[in-house]
């Protein structure tokens, strides 16, 4: 498990409306090309940098793919993160609040301590 890859994820996603859209409309497939084309990539750096080890495992793969930010949350990925790509994915979808009233719901069965999210 990389709580840093999964949050690398959150963080260049969020940056850029295209992969905001493409996420929200096709998960599965947005994660599997991050993950082959963005995952190794060294941030701020120049694009012949790279690494070559970073992957999600299956259950990381699999809670990106389905949205599943709860689970997410308990893997260890940055709630802000977290907050902020799926506000900019699904807000429209509801009232004003109403998204961000829905993702306190669904994290309400969380208690402290709540997962580490360090790096």
């Amino acid at each position: 498990m990389s709580k840093y890859l999964l949050n690398k994820f959150l963080f260049t996603v969020d940056r850029d409306p295209e992969l905001v859209e493409r996420y929200r409309e096709e998960p599965r497939a947005t994660v599997e090309m991050w993950e082959a084309e963005y995952a190794n990539r060294i941030l701020g750096c120049h694009s012949g940098e790279s690494s070559t080890w970073l992957r999600f495992d299956d259950v990381e793969r699999e809670a990106l793919a389905a949205h599943d930010y709860p689970k997410l949350f308990e893997l260890g990925a940055h709630p802000f993160l977290t907050l902020t790509l799926f506000i900019a994915m699904f807000e429209r979808d509801h009232p004003p609040l109403g998204f961000q009233k829905e993702y306190a719901r669904r994290l309400s069965h969380m208690s402290l301590p709540y997962p580490d999210i360090a790096t």
